[in-house]
């Protein structure tokens, strides 16, 4: 396995709290407010931007939908406006690095502003549930490939899945989730989500057959 994901995030915590209160004083908005835009609680929001919390995947979308501002912003890049011919080339350890939860998490194609979809290589270094407080849960799609190492993936709605090298597995993300290493060594997998604009008859429920 690749190590570099091992090396401490580029990216602080403090670092990206900064960013998220620049974004909200930039728009003049008290911390209530933003936190009424964002659905966040006020204290989250205010550990976030002091740098006392390391949000989740979850919270990080509702910050930048509340607050009108590309994921790519708040770890520090300028990512492009242009709509044709776009395209984003990261070379190998060049994303930008966040921790959270039992996720360490390299984020792709951070020059691109309002992309489709958002690629993560990420390294899970949970292997017990004990990792996570709640589920994993936000608007969109999600589709998780696994590229060394074994993973099982929990679900509030299908009974365990486990996954090995090579495997991959594409789920609504609204339905609460949450991903461990199940191999000695943390596994490594590249994760792809989507925004909150999915067409809504593409979210269909998934089928009874397969819950618990």
């Amino acid at each position: 396995m690749d190590t570099n994901l091992t090396k401490p995030a580029e990216s602080s915590t403090t670092d990206l709290g900064r960013r998220v209160r620049a974004a909200r004083v930039a728009q003049d908005l008290t911390l209530e407010v933003a936190s009424r835009l964002c659905g966040v609680s006020r204290s989250t929001l205010s550990k976030v931007e002091n740098g006392l919390m390391s949000p989740t995947f979850d919270v990080l979308q509702k910050i930048v939908l509340g607050l009108k501002i590309d994921l790519a912003e708040l770890f520090g890049s300028t990512p492009k406006l242009n709509a044709s011919g776009r395209r984003a080339i990261t070379r190998k350890n060049a994303g930008q690095r966040h921790a959270y939860r039992g996720y360490q998490m390299e984020v792709l194609a951070t020059d691109l502003a309002h992309k489709a979809m958002l690629p993560f290589r990420i390294r899970i270094t949970a292997h017990t549930l004990d990792a996570f407080d709640d589920w994993g849960r936000h608007e969109g799609e999600e589709f998780l490939y696994v590229i060394s190492g074994s993973v099982c993936l929990y679900s509030e709605l299908y009974a365990p899945t486990q996954l090995e090298a090579g495997d991959s597995i594409y789920f609504d993300s609204r339905t609460g989730h949450a991903a461990i290493s199940t191999s000695e060594e943390d596994a490594e997998v590249l994760w792809l989500a989507t925004g909150a604009d999915v067409p809504q008859s593409a979210q269909a429920a998934p089928t009874a057959g397969s819950k618990r």
